[in-house]
């Protein structure tokens, strides 16, 4: 039988931040756990901000799931000016839903989605994909099932976040929220609570619990309230740049078709909600963050394991098939050179259009994504990030 309430989990980690801090926090030696989760892995050249997003996809989330894609791509672009210490932190994101009827009731409502991703076109199409359906839905069955199914690394200097954001009593399910914050804490995962409604209701339904049983930040927000996107005097010039910097791309391989059209998809789905969302998007894809090695030749070419003689002519779009490597290589430096010349320009009017807005802005204090930044910038600078 359904509570009166619904939930709507968004889990956020960052990891692989093996520069920037060599006192991550202490664990308590007594949170008696079984399971383990952290599996090994290589540690990257640069930092890694992991992103893991758990959304409810049950009836009254509409307006939490709405605002998540609405303020996506302003999400990003904030995690695009960290720094730790003189590396830049790459990217990657999750994405499960739970909560739904459609899902299998064996498995708590809830599945996989995503896994890690740093395709940031992939992400947004998994995020407009999502539908909602009324669902029983268990706080703690979703903590712990992405602190199993995803890998978190076991770097102890790593930075791991967990937001979770509902409005349904946090005690649900036949897992325990408080083995699953256990379990979180033993493995230095931070828990961020996001209660949508009343602060009091929020505290009273063990939301605030949650999160101090991780050291985490409890918040609440207005989950119905409309993401309010402020027009700027450059962002029909951005929008004309975006559309030359499509051009730039040079898809090949068995994807290639198939991910370029994804890509002016999702442009389509951010001006879906408006012009102003669409800029945030094209300065997304103007930064370091949008990375397309596996379909594009011009990012696939900076990767270090890329190599001409390896790409087969089956592969290459009509453009190319018949040129000589020389010339396939000239082409493509070509295409670099004009996309960093209008990430560039692209760059220039943001830090103008970021000054604007920062004048325009009223307070957003209740939104999502506000809640969401103040919470990982808090605990993000406790180990050593900084913001640009």
């Amino acid at each position: 039988m359904k509570t009166p309430f619904r939930t709507l989990i968004f889990a956020f980690s960052l990891i692989s931040l093996t520069a920037c801090n060599a006192n991550s926090k202490n664990k308590p030696q007594d949170l008696a756990i079984t399971e383990t989760v952290i599996k090994t892995i290589s540690k990257a050249d640069n930092p890694e901000i992991k992103v893991a997003l758990l959304l409810d996809t049950s009836n009254s989330m509409d307006g939490l799931i709405d605002q998540a894609k609405a303020q996506l791509w302003k999400i990003v672009n904030e995690l695009s000016y960290a720094k730790c210490e003189d590396k830049s932190p790459n990217l990657k994101i999750a994405l499960y839903e739970y909560g739904n009827d459609n899902l299998n009731a064996d498995e708590g409502y809830l599945r996989q989605v995503l896994s890690f991703s740093d395709d940031l076109d992939e992400i947004s199409k998994s995020l407009f994909s999502l539908t909602t359906n009324g669902g029983n839905e268990y706080c703690g069955k979703v903590i712990k099932t992405a602190l199993n199914q995803l890998d978190w690394g076991n770097n102890t200097e790593d930075l791991k976040l967990i937001f979770i954001a509902g409005n349904e009593p946090y005690s649900q399910g036949d897992v325990s929220y408080k083995d699953a914050s256990k379990l979180a804490h033993k493995n230095d995962v931070t828990v961020n609570t996001i209660f949508c409604g009343d602060y009091n209701q929020g505290i009273a339904t063990k939301w605030k619990d949650g999160a101090d049983l991780t050291h985490g930040n409890y918040m609440a927000i207005n989950h119905n309230e409309a993401t309010v996107h402020i027009a700027s005097p450059y962002d029909d010039k951005i929008l004309e740049l975006n559309k030359k910097l499509n051009t730039t791309y040079i898809a090949y391989g068995s994807a290639g078709r198939r991910k370029i059209e994804m890509q002016a998809e999702q442009d389509a789905n951010a001006m879906s909600y408006n012009k102003a969302n669409a800029v945030s998007r094209t300065v997304s894809k103007s930064s370091r963050l949008y990375k397309n090695s596996s379909w594009d030749l011009v990012d696939a070419e900076q990767e270090s394991d890329f190599s001409y003689d390896d790409l087969e002519e089956s592969e290459l779009p009509e453009e190319l098939k018949g040129m000589p490597k020389a010339e396939i290589k000239a082409y493509v430096e070509k295409k670099s050179e004009v996309r960093k010349s209008l990430q560039d320009e692209i760059a220039t009017l943001n830090l103008k259009r970021r000054e604007y807005v920062a004048k325009q802005d009223k307070d957003n204090s209740s939104s999502l994504e506000s809640a969401m930044l103040k919470a990982l910038k808090t605990q993000a600078e406790n180990k050593n990030y900084k913001w640009e």
